[in-house]
């Protein structure tokens, strides 16, 4: 597939202080791994500023998908709870650009994969809400060691057959790897649950049925890595691609 071609994926980027070289500066930044699981599944990555002055409906405007990648909680006030002793870092500004873009990704039927904390982003973008500390609430250790994707747990999970999930070729037991705290407590509307925990229950993929793909996971595909997942979402929004020359 040409370059040109190729479907663009945007990446939600997150503000952070990097270095190189001589410099330390304030960036904005994402994972490598989210890159390149889309480049090797043929699609090309932009990385999004998460910005209140961005304008959602101008980015969907060029973008054939949205890629919601992981990373810290989820201020919950913005699914209508109290914050508790759990919560860990947030960042409000990241939030706020992640759910409107999100809402209005749903709206305009533009493919949607949300990984970790994008599964949350999801949920919550369509009304659900969260758990803040899985182990406060009778579930398992999700995430022995805080920031360490190396240092990841794993567990089965199982995948319906009869889900966009199932399709790829992942249906039945699956093993996963897992490094969150928190999670999916009610579903949001239009949600379907397609894979939960084998330990404990907990959901572990959401889909919305009546989007053409709209698919969140709590794992972290791009690390296993799990090119199926990435296929069909790129896939998805080749056609995307290949059918909508213009979005209003």
């Amino acid at each position: 597939m040409e370059l040109w071609m190729r479907p663009l994926i945007g990446i939600c980027g997150v503000s952070a202080t990097a270095t190189w070289g001589f410099w330390r500066q304030d960036a904005v930044l994402a994972a490598q791994t989210y890159l390149d699981a889309v480049e090797c599944s043929g699609g090309q990555s932009l990385v999004l500023v998460p910005s209140p002055n961005a304008d959602a409906g101008q980015l969907l405007g060029v973008l054939d998908g949205l890629l919601l990648a992981g990373g810290t909680d989820i201020e919950p006030e913005f699914y209508g709870s109290p914050a508790t002793e759990r919560m860990e870092e947030t960042n409000a500004i990241r939030d706020e650009f992640e759910l409107r873009i999100t809402t209005a990704a749903l709206e305009r039927d533009v493919p949607v994969l949300g990984i970790c904390r994008g599964l949350q982003i999801l949920n919550v973008a369509t009304g659900g809400t969260l758990h803040q500390h899985l182990l406060d609430v009778g579930f398992a250790e999700h995430r022995p060691a805080p920031g360490r994707l190396d240092h990841a747990t794993h567990h089965a999970i199982e995948v319906d057959v009869d889900s966009l999930l199932g399709r790829t070729g992942l249906a039945g037991v699956r093993e996963v790897n897992s490094h969150h705290h928190q999670g999916v407590a009610s579903v949001g509307r239009g949600g379907r649950v397609t894979a939960r925990s084998i330990p404990d229950g907990a959901v572990e993929s959401i889909e919305w049925p009546d989007r053409h793909f709209a698919l969140g996971v709590q794992w972290h595909p791009e690390y296993q890595p799990m090119k199926e997942i990435f296929d069909a979402f790129v896939g998805a929004a080749a056609h995307a691609n290949a059918s909508c020359t213009e979005r209003s």
